[in-house]
């Protein structure tokens, strides 16, 4: 297996992981008559008076307004394992009260925290258009942030694989990938802290509670920490079309960063030249150009992982 020569490696950081609407009736038609007759204009109404509410306006009153630095999760899944993880501090949960009698006990008790019951119309106005909350909302702060030697540190020994994003910018996908980490054992998914979505409720639902177990970790330059993992014993692979060799031929280690690039356009140059390996998915010749970046993902994890789990489960006790 040939790769580029090894640099020295890094001395370590040391670092360690975190915890419109309508108006309203003016004056009576006498009174307005008086006004014009009087050549004076009728007095305008005052703010907050002459003016009805729309629906929506009234539904949203009882949850206040959503701060732009806001973070809220929604959906059972990614609510339940917010609570679950001692990493993630939470402010406010928000609930109808069918979804708030399915919580677990216990994880309120531990957390010292009591749902605030709100109507379902509540939740549909507050939270963003189309959001599938399932009467569940919480309010969290942002997961502390880590950085490639944290995950290092973290896989010292055996078998360890990560994901590295290269400009992958729909939070759908990004949520996607997480999902399929968590399920393959990944260590971390990598992006880029530009071209990359935010941590938002619309990222965590996607990876249905993934985002809990699985580190995002955001760096200001992707060819630096591909370095970084390379000194550090992992080698490199990136996923492209025109790759000579496919996953399961290119004969992979155990301990190894998996890249994948935009949809569209890929990798770009420099990612792909910190890249030890460039590999492919085996696909019918003609039937379908590329996939999904988050089913090609999905793919390649199972491809470089699965003999391990197979392994893992034989040796598990039924």
């Amino acid at each position: 297996m040939s790769r580029r020569p090894s640099r020295a490696p890094h001395p370590p950081r040391g670092g360690q992981p975190a915890s419109s609407a309508n108006a309203a009736p003016s004056a009576t038609s006498s009174a307005t008559s008086s006004s014009r007759a009087s050549g004076t204009a009728a007095a305008a109404p005052a703010p907050g008076k002459g003016r009805r509410q729309t629906a929506g306006e009234n539904r949203a009153s009882s949850l206040g307004r959503m701060g732009s630095n806001d973070v809220w999760l929604y959906g059972r899944h990614p609510v339940e394992a917010a609570l679950a993880n001692p990493e993630r501090r939470v402010r406010r949960l928000v609930a109808t009260a069918e979804a708030a009698a399915t919580l677990p006990a216990d994880l309120l008790s531990e957390r010292g925290l009591q749902a605030e019951s709100v109507a379902r119309a509540d939740l549909d106005a507050f939270l963003p258009a189309g959001a599938v909350h399932q009467g569940l909302a919480l309010k969290v702060d942002a997961l502390p942030a880590l950085a490639p030697d944290d995950i290092i540190a973290a896989a010292q020994d055996g078998p360890a694989v990560v994901i590295v994003l290269d400009q992958v910018t729909d939070p759908h996908n990004v949520g996607a990938v997480l999902r399929s980490a968590a399920a393959f054992g990944a260590r971390a998914v990598v992006i880029q802290d530009r071209h990359s979505p935010d941590e938002t409720g619309v990222l965590a639902k996607a990876a249905s509670g993934a985002l809990e177990r699985v580190p995002l970790v955001r760096v200001s330059n992707l060819t630096r920490a591909l370095d970084r993992f390379r000194d550090s014993g992992f080698w490199t692979a990136g996923l492209a079309a025109d790759a000579r060799h496919t996953v399961a031929g290119a004969n992979l280690p155990d301990r190894l960063v998996l890249v994948l690039g935009s949809e569209g356009q890929g990798m770009r140059r420099l990612t792909r030249e910190h890249c030890d390996h460039l590999i492919r998915l085996p696909m019918v010749a003609g039937a379908m150009e590329s996939l999904n970046v988050s089913n090609a993902a999905a793919v390649a994890l199972y491809a470089v992982t699965h003999a391990a789990l197979e392994a893992a489960e034989t040796d598990t006790p039924s």
